[in-house]
């Protein structure tokens, strides 16, 4: 029967099934502003692994969530949002910060643009640091925030000691720094956004912007505040 609807609606429907049962759903919502490894998830929602596989090959199969490999220890698969997923109209609760410190490994690209973004889009304080900070910010960083009106022409590279602070709202926006600082910093949002400085590329970097923006747009709705002013 399936063979005669548009292709498009049978995709719609599978999202729908697969998001109608509310384990399925909880995991959907847990990614909705950060990814997880399967092993995260399953001890944040309580969930026996095998009854967290059986429910995330569901959603993998209706196109809901994908696969990420670790660029870190590789061995390792982080569970991210679709496209499709974060269009379904998933529910994140609201985040109070007094600042939010988006982290990588050498403070040199991701973290630097995705903390010059947020300014765009939120009026909470924010800025970033590294585990292991580089010299200086990558001149291809540079230029992707320039390309969007953005600069980073006077910005500093600082380190995770020098920065960071126990009421920080943190963001980890690279996998080596998620799985280095687990202990450090046991309460953080992760974000495995691809490395540019890997490939060295003016696409790679445009990639990694493209995919920081809309990570920090849809953190941006939810984060208000600590104390309103």
């Amino acid at each position: 029967m399936t063979a005669d609807l548009p292709p498009d609606l049978v995709a719609r429907a599978q999202l729908h099934h697969a998001l109608g049962e509310p384990i399925r759903l909880a995991i959907a919502e847990h990614l909705l502003l950060g990814d997880a490894s399967p092993s995260e998830i399953g001890a944040r929602l309580d969930l026996p692994s095998n009854l967290l596989a059986h429910h995330v090959k569901i959603l993998e199969q209706a196109g809901v969530v994908e696969r990420l490999r670790s660029e870190g220890d590789r061995r390792r698969t982080y569970l991210k949002l679709s496209d499709a997923g974060t269009a379904a109209g998933l529910r994140a609760g609201t985040v109070r910060a007094d600042r939010v410190v988006f982290v990588c490994a050498r403070n040199s690209a991701r973290s630097q643009l995705a903390a010059r973004l947020w300014q765009r889009y939120n009026r909470v304080p924010a800025t970033s640091a590294g585990a292991h900070p580089s010299r200086r910010i990558h001149p291809l960083a540079v230029a992707a925030a320039r390309s969007r009106d953005l600069s980073l022409e006077n910005a500093s590279v600082h380190s995770l000691d020098e920065v960071i602070r126990p009421e920080d709202f943190v963001v980890v926006v690279c996998d080596n720094s998620h799985e280095e600082l687990a202990d450090a910093l046991p309460e953080r949002l992760h974000w495995s956004v691809r490395d540019p400085v890997r490939v060295g590329t003016e696409e790679a970097f445009d990639s990694a912007v493209r995919d920081l923006q809309d990570r920090v747009q849809r953190l941006a709705r939810v984060v208000e505040p600590r104390k309103p002013t």
